[in-house]
């Protein structure tokens, strides 16, 4: 522990810290400090979380704290693994818990700083599944994954470029090429200032030279505070046409609107936003809560086996089969009750059904509506940013299209021509090393020649004779040419600035125009919104008192039609048993048998003479096939064992018959089978007599 004190405080003495704390200072900090002293190493790491944390909530601390944690992958030691006494001792700023975390911090800052910045950008971001549906969604997705593995592969190339660097011999290669370039254009300016030391009115020359560059320079930034004014204008003349259409639309609401109408509008959004607060939305929570707690209670569960699994499936099926038992009970005990309202059920479970699926479909669609309206204006804006004019119409599309067409045939052309010029260029390449080649091979041979002939260099100062000789007739002419040139210079820089005056004057006083309007434009757009704001205003204000006065009838009138209804349906009910006992009564009295049997009573009465009837027919025939029960089933018996018998007579007879008597055999075994036949006949009938028992073959 004094190891890792000392470690931390020799760090945090350090740069870019420089606390200057010793072990006592270190030790006495309070659980506020030593927390601002983690955030500070936290912020120095990442630099999002450079922050004071006086001015945030605890839990917001926090929870900032443990998903930078998580991101760096930092795992609590083993006193502190409990997840819950972690951030426990995260928000109270304990010792045991920030002395670990900063050691841990102090002794790979550099690793962390890395795995930080990579994590702005290869944090996943998770798009739930039904926004994935949507093709722009997806889309988004897609370039956001991609751009994602292209940052990959650059950071790796980085990173490669980092480690391998360039080689000594290279750069120093680099630098005298440098240095011989820098001499060679420090000689040729020397150069030209000689040459235009010798002419006169060199110095008026080159200030008007710098006036044509300052005025270029001038144009370039003009040309871009026009299109920039152009540019605003066009957002300008936007939020006119924008408003000019809120204006319309809402003076056409006011003129065509009538009270009636506008309560009815009211009602209905009001009744649409009370049954999505009343009924849709506690619905929905209350599943989502449901859902949660079940989650909850599984994570809390330790882990299940498959033995866990199939005994918790069985019990499921188990109750199910209960719940469908009673619910069959139920549903046979109240039939004659229930049927009455099974009616009225089914309907107003059907509007129900109907009011939901209606009120998704309009929710949907008005989510629908709010993202087309936002992409129709993300398009817009987009679509300025590129073109920076409008929207193009079909027939200046068409135009833009053959536009590019052209320029495409023209630019494959091209690139046809570079093809063939570049083949070009590498066969005179080519012809050009053979000809130095061979040039080098004459001249080696003409040294030799001259070495025989004794005038050895005579060739290389004749050449050198010549080219001083061009040398001198090209600087002789481009001294007589250099007075005409830098006059017809200053005539062109003269007349271009005169020109380029004369085409920006009109477009500077059509900017001044322009910035006037505009500053006129926002004057009235600033005026109109505030009126539309008191308007607004005064609206919403009687729109709330409306919907309070509504809310109030709306509870009173549903009160009181639930109580109509209730009354008026127990009413219906006591009518109906009321009219049944009235004519059961009258039936049972009559004097007249027919109607007599037409009673409830009578019916039951004869329906169990009827079922007695019934009992007493079954109960002969049990006690019928109880007495026939033994002789059946010996006779049975019997019948099994003849089979028995004459399948082994079948089996001998097969086995006998390859034999060479065959005659005697067939006779024996047709003996034997009588005989058998007639011993099977005198057991069963062994109550009567021989001659009576036998059977017709024998009499």
């Amino acid at each position: 522990m004094g190891d890792q004190m000392q470690f931390i405080v020799e760090k945090l003495n350090q740069e870019p810290f420089r606390k200057n704390y010793n072990l006592i200072s270190f030790d006495s900090l309070e659980s506020v400090q030593l927390l601002q002293l983690l955030n500070d190493v936290l912020g120095e790491i990442d630099p999002k979380h450079a922050v004071d944390i006086r001015e945030e909530l605890p839990e917001q601390t926090a929870k900032r704290m443990l998903s930078l944690l998580g991101i760096l992958k930092y795992k609590p030691p083993g006193n502190v693994s409990d997840l819950s006494a972690f951030r426990q001792g995260l928000v109270t700023g304990s010792k045991p818990v920030i002395h670990p975390l900063l050691h841990w911090l102090l002794q790979r800052t550099n690793e962390l700083k890395k795995r930080a910045y990579l994590a702005r950008f290869l944090v996943r971001l998770e798009v739930p599944a039904e926004f994935l549906q949507d093709d722009t969604v997806a889309d988004i997705n897609k370039q956001y994954e991609e751009l994602m593995e292209a940052f990959k592969n650059l950071h790796k190339e980085y990173e490669q470029l980092k480690i391998s660097g360039l080689s000594t011999a290279e750069i120093r290669r680099d630098i005298s090429a440098m240095e011989e370039e820098k001499d060679q254009l420090v000689k040729r300016v020397e150069r030209l200032k000689k040459r235009v030391e010798t002419v006169q009115n060199h110095q008026r020359m080159l200030e008007i030279a710098r006036q044509l560059r300052l005025e270029k320079e001038r144009e370039e930034s003009l040309a871009q505070q026009k299109q920039e004014q152009k540019s605003q204008l066009f957002h300008a003349e936007q939020r006119l046409q924008r408003a000019q259409l809120q204006l319309k639309e809402m003076q056409d609401a006011v003129a065509d609107s009538k009270p009636e109408s506008l309560m009815k509008k009211l009602e209905e959004e009001i009744n649409f936003n009370s049954y999505l607060v009343t009924e849709k939305m506690p619905r929905e929570l209350e599943s989502k809560k449901a859902s949660v707690y079940l989650l909850q209670k599984v994570v809390a569960e330790p882990a299940m086996t498959q033995s866990d699994l199939t005994a918790l499936q069985s019990e499921i099926n188990e109750v199910n089969a209960q719940m469908n038992q009673l619910i069959e009970k139920r549903m046979m005990k109240y039939e004659p009750t229930d049927s009455k309202f099974s009616m009225y059920r089914q309907q107003a479970s059907i509007i129900s059904r109907k009011k939901e699926a209606k009120a998704e479909e309009l929710q949907a669609a008005k989510e629908e509506m709010s993202r087309l309206e936002r992409q129709v204006q993300q398009r817009s804006s987009q679509a300025h940013e590129l073109e920076g004019s409008e929207i193009l119409t079909e027939d200046e599309l068409k135009q833009y299209v053959n536009k590019l067409r052209s320029k495409n045939t023209l630019y494959k052309k091209k690139r046809l021509e570079i093809a063939e010029i570049t083949a070009e260029y590498g066969i005179l390449q080519r012809t050009e090393e053979l000809l130095k080649q061979r040039h080098e091979a004459i001249q080696q041979q003409l040294q030799v020649i001259e070495e025989k002939k004794g005038i050895s260099g005579y060739s290389y100062t004749q050449e050198e004779l010549e080219r001083v000789s061009a040398v001198k007739s090209e600087m002789d002419e481009m001294k007589g040419q250099t007075l005409d040139n830098m006059s017809e210079m200053v005539k062109k820089l003269n007349a271009v600035v005169a020109e380029k005056k004369a085409s920006l004057a009109p477009v500077i006083k059509e900017l001044r125009q322009l910035r006037q309007k505009c500053q006129e434009l926002t004057q009235e757009c600033d005026e109109k919104k505030i009126q539309y704001d008191s308007c607004a205003a005064g609206l919403e204000s009687n729109r709330s008192a409306l919907e309070q006065e509504v809310k109030g009838l709306l509870e009173a009138c549903a009160q009181e039609e639930s109580n109509y209804r209730y009354i008026h349906c127990m009413k219906r009910t006591l009518e109906v048993q009321l009219q049944r006992a009235k004519e059961e009564m009258k039936a049972y009295v009559s004097p007249d048998p027919q109607e007599r049997r037409k009673a409830i009573r009578e019916q039951y009465t004869r329906m169990i003479l009827e079922q007695e009837n019934l009992g007493k027919k079954l109960r002969e025939k049990q006690k019928v096939v109880r007495e026939s029960h033994g002789p059946n089933m010996k006779q049975r018996k019997m019948w099994q064992d003849f089979e028995q018998l004459m399948e082994c007579k079948r089996e001998c007879f097969q086995k006998q018959q390859n034999q060479a008597a065959i005659g005697q055999v067939i006779q024996e075994g047709v003996l034997q089978f009588l005989y058998s036949i007639w011993f099977w006949w005198i057991n069963k009938e062994s109550n009567r007599p021989v001659c009576e028992a036998s059977p017709p073959l024998f009499q």
